[in-house]
């Protein structure tokens, strides 16, 4: 049997700016976040299907994508975004000019230290490697496309490099980044991280 292979692409730059958007705001894509997405992916398509976030900067994309391409496409709410309570749509500057003490201290320990509100950062790892671990025993052999967001993708890599959640915030996953895991002979891996471009478009330039 082939390897199971799982890309993650973060959806690309949504209306409204660099703020915290999490499960409780809903921002469509802009013309570059589309664009970002598109260019990442080029004309490849090496995916069984795709699985989508049902926040509309992830879903309309994988529509559209699961269009072009005939694929099936399916929402699964344990990829939406962390909640981030009474930060929700708020910018940093705006969290660090009302409460600095607040912000650095989320930084310093964002599982310990959470907005108001806030979804707990356990609860939202556990539910992601729920939705990533049932695609890994469900659908062996195949390569499936999971479009989400950077929370998610940090989570999943979390899960995966079993590392602890207090840290997780410190991985960079820029918009329309790939990631991509593999489960063969030597259990399930990190293949690529964070990567601008599919590995496969380059075959179809």
């Amino acid at each position: 049997m082939p390897d199971t292979l799982i890309d993650f692409l973060r959806h690309g730059e949504p209306v409204g700016g660099r703020c915290y958007r999490g499960n409780g705001v809903d921002d469509p894509l802009t013309e570059t976040g589309w664009s970002q997405m598109w260019s990442a992916l080029g004309e490849a398509c090496p995916w069984d299907a795709v699985i989508s976030s049902p926040l509309q900067r992830c879903h309309a994309f994988a529509q559209a994508l699961g269009e072009r391409h005939d694929l099936p496409v399916r929402i699964d709410a344990r990829f939406r975004e962390v909640g981030f309570g009474s930060w929700e749509g708020r910018t940093p500057d705006q969290i660090l000019a009302d409460n600095a003490d607040e912000y650095h201290a989320f930084h310093a320990d964002p599982l310990c230290n959470r907005p108001a509100g806030a979804e707990p950062l356990e609860q939202f790892g556990k539910r992601v490697a729920e939705g990533l671990n049932e695609l890994l025993e469900t659908c062996p052999g195949k390569h499936l496309l999971v479009i989400a967001h950077a929370g998610v993708i940090r989570a999943a890599l979390g899960n995966v490099l079993q590392a602890d959640p207090a840290g997780w915030y410190r991985t960079r996953i820029d918009n329309a980044g790939l990631t991509r895991f593999r489960l063969g002979g030597q259990g399930l891996r990190l293949e690529f991280h964070n990567l601008p471009v599919l590995p496969e478009a380059s075959n179809h330039t």
